[in-house]
């Protein structure tokens, strides 16, 4: 079965545009069907370290008959590919993050996966570039992310930066 999802790429070590490309050649190559990919966004880190280099972000639409444990080991694997290294403090610097944020109306709640992301509304530099790409998404009980988005107030800076490359 085809469900259209969402992805949210990052990136603040190394060449952070040549990562987030890799990351949508590599789903591309691995027989996910890109969509629609959003500008760039330049975002100052959020989570548990502060000091670390900007991060450049951006999401992206998807068509996968992939099942949610799978695309999660498809967005894992990419990230490795791209010299992720797993084990490093949560929250710390790296080349790319691939993070599953929504797959059609699934609700789940396990160990290694949740859906909806349970940090996406509470983030800016994740619903700036997803409403970028439909201003009208919703999560799955209905809640709005453009009243997501208003509901932030001032802070978390996403500044969009330019159209994605390639």
């Amino acid at each position: 079965m085809k469900r259209t999802g969402y992805l949210g790429l990052g990136s603040n070590v190394g060449d952070r545009e040549q990562h987030l490309r890799a990351a949508v050649r590599l789903l591309r190559e691995q027989g996910v069907k890109v969509e629609a990919v959003s500008s760039l966004y330049e975002t100052e880190p959020v989570g548990e370290i502060l000091d670390q280099p900007d991060f450049l972000n951006a999401a992206v639409r998807i068509g996968t008959g992939l099942e949610p444990e799978e695309l999660l080991d498809l967005c894992k694997a990419i990230e490795l590919e791209q010299g992720r290294m797993f084990g490093a403090p949560r929250h710390g610097p790296r080349p790319l993050d691939v993070d599953l944020l929504l797959l059609g109306d699934v609700e789940l709640h396990g160990e290694r996966l949740s859906l909806p992301h349970p940090e996406l509304t509470s983030r800016r530099f994740v619903l700036a570039p997803l409403l970028e790409l439909d201003p009208e998404l919703a999560l799955p009980d209905g809640t709005r992310l453009a009243d997501a988005l208003g509901a932030l107030g001032e802070g978390q800076r996403a500044e969009r930066v330019g159209a994605f490359p390639g």
